[in-house]
């Protein structure tokens, strides 16, 4: 089991768009999730703070390491989002996603966000579909 669990979350480490802003995995285990970005400067936008997608992505990788850590394909059915505090360049920013509620089919989790002084940045709560198929099938 344990060399399963490390083959799965191998899968969803790799993820290329994690990779591509960025992203570092920290943790993942069962129903749970910690990544970590450093925003850069093409993340600002024209308010001179971190654009919002930046930071829905990193919430929104954890969410999906975390939904998906039991091997079942899990899929997002509505992700809803609180920003609280502006990021600005060279900040680090974590995201915890936790499972607070789980089904057969679907699964409610909750997602913050905050900086190294442990701010809050942002709050999500996202509800995911759990298809039933394995990810890893061999």
């Amino acid at each position: 089991m344990e060399n399963e669990n490390e083959k799965l979350y191998e899968v969803i480490r790799e993820d290329n768009y994690t990779k591509f802003l960025g992203i570092k995995c920290i943790e993942i285990r069962k129903g749970y999730a910690k990544y970590s970005m450093v925003v850069k400067e093409n993340m600002i936008n024209f308010h001179n703070v971190a654009h919002g997608g930046v930071i829905f992505s990193l919430a929104d990788a954890a969410f999906a390491a975390a939904s998906n850590s039991e091997g079942i394909r899990s899929l997002a059915l509505v992700v809803e989002i609180c920003y609280r505090r502006p990021v600005h360049a060279g900040e680090e920013i974590i995201a915890e996603a936790k499972e607070e509620s789980g089904g057969k089919r679907t699964a409610v989790y909750s997602i913050k966000v905050y900086n190294k002084e442990g701010e809050v940045i942002a709050l999500c709560q996202a509800t995911v579909y759990r298809t039933g198929e394995k990810i890893i099938t061999d």
